[in-house]
C-alpha cells in the first residue's frame, strides 16, 4: 500500500537521527552513497501516522519503508574550534564541514501496516 498525499506522515532513523517526514519533504540528512537522481529507500520506519491513527513499530515496523530521490550532495556550514590559552603563546585553530545529502520525500509505503488508534503491542 503506498501513500503520496500529505495526510500520512512517518518517523525515519538515518545516520543516528530521526527525522519526521511527509510525501514531498526535503531533509537535510548525513551523507549517503549515490548521485544526484538515485532513489534511496529508507527502511528504519519508527512510527506511521495516518487518518487511522499511529501505528508504532517496536523498534521498527516490520515492511514499511520510505522512498526518496537525491536532491544533491552538499556541505555543512564550516564550524571552527579556536582554543587559546592566555599568557602562553600558545593557540590551535581547527575547522570542519560536515558532508551532507538533501533527499526529497516520494512516497511513504506502509507495506500491509493497520493504521489503528491504539499503540503496538509490545513484543
Amino acid at each position: 500500500m503506498e501513500y503520496e498525499g500529505s495526510e500520512l506522515f512517518a518517523v525515519i532513523k538515518t545516520g543516528g537521527k530521526q527525522y519526521s517526514v511527509s510525501a514531498g519533504d526535503t531533509i537535510t540528512v548525513m551523507t549517503l552513497s549515490g548521485e544526484p537522481g538515485d532513489s534511496v529507500a529508507f527502511d528504519h520506519v519508527l512510527m506511521l501516522s495516518g487518518d487511522g491513527g499511529p501505528a508504532l513499530g517496536t523498534p521498527f515496523i516490520e515492511g514499511a519503508s520510505v522512498a526518496g530521490q537525491i536532491v544533491k550532495q552538499t556541505r555543512g556550514p564550516k564550524a571552527i574550534a579556536f582554543k587559546k590559552r592566555r599568557r602562553q603563546n600558545s593557540k590551535r585553530k581547527r575547522g570542519h564541514r560536515q558532508d551532507l545529502t538533501l533527499v526529497r520525500i516520494t512516497g511513504l509505503h506502509a507495506g500491509g501496516v493497520e493504521l489503528s488508534g491504539g499503540t503496538a503491542s509490545p513484543e
